[in-house]
Formats: C-alpha cells, sequence, structure tokens
C-alpha cells in the first residue's frame, strides 16, 4: 500500500488516460472485456483518471529533467513495484469495480531496455497468467530494443511516446538526457506496425491485433517559449506524419525549483491548455488547419473567445451561413454547431426547411450561432455582422442577448423587423411600407 500511494501520486502528471476507443467482448475463458466506451472521462482532484490503475511501475529514473518531480537530483520517498504486484493489484481492483483498465508509466530505472523489460514481464503475465482481457495502455519508453516494443504492442490496447515538449531546442534546455529523434523513432516503429497489422487481419481476421487502439502523446505547455502557433503547428504534423490518435497538453506545473524553469505567478496555465484541446478538437473533426486558427503575426490564441468562434469573426465574409443550403463543411465552422448537430441539421433538411425553433431541437446552441446563420433567408432577429458587436455579445454578460426557458430569444418586435436586412431601414423604405407599395 506504501508503494501504491508514492506510484499513484507520482503518475498524476501523466494525463494520457482517455476512452480506449477499443472494442473487445469477453471470450468466455479471461476476465473482463474492454468496450470502446468503456473507460469513462472522470478524473480525481489529483489529476487521476478514476476508472483507470493510473500508476507508474517505478519513480527510480537515471534522467534528471529539470520539469519533473521524479527527476534523479530529487530527494523524493522512492518505490519500484514487480510485475507480480501490478498483476494482483489490476486483477483485486478490478474484481472490486473499481477499475476498467490499467494505465502504466514508469520512470527510467538502469536503462531503457532494463525497464521496459519489467513492463514487458508484468503485462505479458497480467494477460497470459492472470487472463485480464481489459483495456491497457502502456507508455513505451524511447531507446528500448525495437523488438521488445512489437511483442508488447501484441498485449496492449493503446501505446504512447510521450514528446515531453513541442520543440527540440526545449528538450535540450530543460530535459538534455532525451532526444527528438530517440521520441519519434518508436513512434514511427508504432505506426508502421499498426499499418502492418490491419493488412494482416484482412487475410487472417483472428490474427493478434496490434495496439488496436492506436497511439498518442503528451506535450508539456508553458515550460518553454513556443507559441500556440508552434505547438499547434507540431500537433498537426504528428496528425498528419504518425496519425496519432490523440495529442495531450499538460499545463506545466512547477514542482521543482530551477533558474530554467519558468516562474509561474498565475498558477499553471490551464486556460491556454483548454483553448489548445479546443483547437485540437477543431484540426481533428472538424477540418480546419493550425494555419487558418493562428498565424505568425497573431501566435497565440483569444483568452476571451474560443478558437472557432476567433475565427468566426475575423472572417465575417464566409456569413451569414444559410442553414437550408450550406455545405456539411461550411455547417462545421458557425459557433454552436457541433459534428452531430451538424449531420442531424444535413439529414433533417432534406424533407423540410428548417427553423430556429427546429435547431433548438437539434441541438444547435443558438446563443452563439445566431450571428452567423439564417433560416430561409432570414436572421433570428436583426443583427450586425460587426466584429466588436458580435464579440462584445459572446462576452460580455450585459450586451449579452438573453434567451428564454427553451433557448429561444424573446423581444418586442417592431414593424420593420427583418433579419435579411444588413443595413439600417431607409425613409423611402419607411414612407413606401406606410402606403403599402412594399
Amino acid at each position: 500500500m506504501d508503494k501504491l500511494g508514492i506510484l499513484t501520486d507520482a503518475a498524476k502528471y501523466d494525463v494520457a488516460c482517455t476512452s480506449s476507443g477499443v472494442d473487445r467482448k469477453g471470450d468466455g475463458h479471461s476476465l473482463g472485456n474492454c468496450l470502446a466506451g468503456g473507460i469513462c472521462h472522470s478524473f480525481s482532484s489529483d489529476g487521476r483518471c478514476i476508472s483507470l490503475l493510473k500508476i507508474l511501475f517505478t519513480n527510480e529514473c537515471i534522467y534528471d529533467c529539470k520539469y519533473c518531480i521524479n527527476r534523479c537530483s530529487n530527494d523524493v520517498p522512492r518505490a519500484t513495484f514487480t510485475p507480480e504486484e501490478i498483476c494482483t493489484l489490476t486483477m483485486e481492483f478490478y474484481r472490486r469495480n473499481y477499475i476498467e483498465g490499467l494505465f502504466l508509466s514508469s520512470g527510467i530505472v538502469k536503462s531503457p531496455g532494463f525497464t521496459m523489460e519489467l513492463i514487458y514481464r508484468a503485462i505479458w503475465l497480467l494477460r497470459n497468467k492472470y487472463h485480464f482481457n481489459g483495456y491497457v495502455h502502456v507508455k513505451a519508453i524511447p531507446g528500448t530494443d525495437p523488438e521488445l516494443i512489437q511483442r508488447l504492442g501484441f498485449l496492449v490496447d493503446r501505446m504512447s511516446v510521450n514528446l515531453e515538449l513541442p520543440t527540440a531546442e526545449g528538450l535540450r534546455a530543460l530535459a538534455p538526457n532525451k532526444h527528438r529523434k530517440n521520441i519519434l523513432t518508436p513512434m514511427r516503429q508504432i505506426q508502421t506496425g499498426i499499418h502492418a497489422n490491419k493488412e494482416e487481419l484482412v487475410v487472417y481476421r483472428h490474427a493478434p491485433k496490434f495496439v488496436g487502439g492506436g497511439q498518442a502523446t503528451q506535450m508539456i505547455i508553458g515550460a518553454t517559449p513556443e507559441t500556440d502557433y508552434q505547438i499547434l503547428n507540431v500537433a498537426e504534423n504528428l496528425y498528419q506524419k504518425f496519425e496519432l490518435k490523440r495529442v495531450f497538453y499538460s499545463a506545466f506545473v512547477r514542482v521543482n525549483e530551477d533558474k530554467n524553469l519558468p516562474a509561474l505567478p498565475g498558477g499553471p496555465p490551464l486556460l491556454r491548455e483548454h483553448r489548445l484541446y479546443q483547437a485540437d478538437w477543431l484540426l481533428r473533426f472538424y477540418g480546419f488547419r493550425a494555419s487558418e486558427l493562428l498565424d505568425e503575426g497573431r501566435p497565440f490564441f483569444n483568452v476571451l473567445l474560443d478558437p472557432k468562434e476567433d475565427w468566426a469573426v475575423r472572417h465575417l465574409e464566409e456569413f451569414p451561413v444559410e442553414i437550408n443550403r450550406a455545405s456539411y463543411e461550411m455547417l462545421l465552422r458557425v459557433p454552436g454547431i457541433g459534428v452531430k448537430s451538424a449531420q442531424r441539421i444535413v439529414a433533417a433538411r432534406r424533407s423540410a426547411k428548417l427553423s430556429f425553433e427546429d435547431l433548438k431541437k437539434i441541438g444547435v446552441v443558438l446563443k452563439r450561432a445566431i450571428y452567423f446563420i439564417t433560416c430561409s433567408g432570414r436572421m433570428m432577429y436583426p443583427t450586425k455582422l460587426e466584429e466588436d458587436y458580435i464579440v462584445r455579445n459572446l462576452t460580455s454578460e450585459k450586451d449579452r442577448i438573453r434567451f428564454g426557458s427553451d433557448g429561444m430569444s424573446y423581444r418586442q418586435m417592431s414593424l420593420f423587423d427583418d433579419g435579411a436586412f444588413q443595413r439600417p431601414v431607409t425613409a423611402r423604405e419607411r414612407l413606401l411600407s406606410a402606403v403599402g407599395h412594399v
């Protein structure tokens, strides 16, 4: 229990705990199964994913990364599990319904290869001796023998190799024992292995899966001076070149006193981390590119608006979007419209013209979307397509449009209200309307 307390606390800065993405039913002989949505996203206050046994194999480490609590120069309590202890903990926690899987990372004891041998032994025993069939996520250690990573890949559901810091310059400054090439080499090996395994499964349906849940990585944000633009470009390249499932962003927490580490007068940059996750979502699911969201002249995200809102108010020439005619790709770029609601809009408008009330039922967040959309050529109410006006409404509690309990806006209408008008009504138009000529 003493080891468990030390090594769960030491693992709290590893954030790559997510839904498994793997569907594997029980086979009647092994304990447990693995559902695609089986690993929940709940996190405890110290950063651990509640539904996974999230631990380090050891917090002993031969490296001296300046940002890491487990660096060799720190005087902290040390502990190391045995492979059998990892298996016992996992099985006993699973039987008590505490967990649905295992997330195993590690410090480096003696050498990367020696540590990875111990991890492989633990996972092999868990699968073959204890017949555990649940979700297993393991951190691969750069510098390990490729053969060992290959064998481990057939036992786990997901593997990840920590990028640590966004750039090679950052690694040299804060993690002198780690090198970018050593980190990218196992990433490429895992990617190649996944491709080869998919081809094998086409021919042999019952062949074992290699890293069926794909691979991920993690980088620390705020420890080095990279801009959001640089970080987002790194993430985009990783998705394109290594086909990663996820890139995780971990706000830098100053746990060591070191002159090379930045001071954090406002605490960890959690809002920056949040904006990067939002932008990452836009890259993966909404068809955006990093260069559309940021550029060298504007390298940081807006703290007041989320990245999609920020893009929209800077590209008002693209709006308003007609809900009943716009392409699926354009619908995804409207603030307040997500992937599911865009799909529902495309499906529903095949049989009927959609109104604002319909959009509310579909799941569109109208308090953000109304500035950017029309239904049958009309806006929900007269509004100006001006950046300052929209930003003020999106960010200010005082200026924000008020909605009723059903999500719709209520106010006294005037004779000349028309959402299709993008300019003030002229005196001549008022006169013609009054005498019945309009």
